[in-house]
């Protein structure tokens, strides 16, 4: 899945916002402020018994909807995956700046 993949989950996942209940499982999850933080340690759980059974097909399943669920909250918590992103960039920054230090 690409970034652009992502983002577009993301813009759904926010114009779902403005959908009723009764038509947008995304709305149900959004309109309970803890039911996405449920749901992300549901599928993260899902995500590990996959893994650890070495079942690459209920792995990708579990982790797509693990994705989808992690930016339900974000949403809900008005988290952008930009700014996820440039956190993780960060990090791979100051990752690069210890090996270079390191090597010296």
């Amino acid at each position: 899945m690409s970034k652009n993949a992502l983002d577009k989950l993301a813009g759904i996942i926010k114009a779902r916002r403005n959908a009723t209940a009764e038509e947008s499982y995304t709305k149900r999850l959004l309109a309970e402020p803890i039911k996405p933080a449920k749901k992300v340690g549901e599928e993260g759980v899902e995500v590990a018994i996959a893994a650890l059974t070495q079942d690459k097909t209920a792995l990708v399943s579990e982790t797509a909807d693990l994705i989808y669920h992690l930016l339900v909250l974000l949403e809900s918590r008005d988290v952008t995956l930009d700014e996820v992103c440039e956190e993780l960039e960060r990090r791979m920054g100051a990752a690069d700046e210890k090996r270079k230090a390191a090597s010296v």
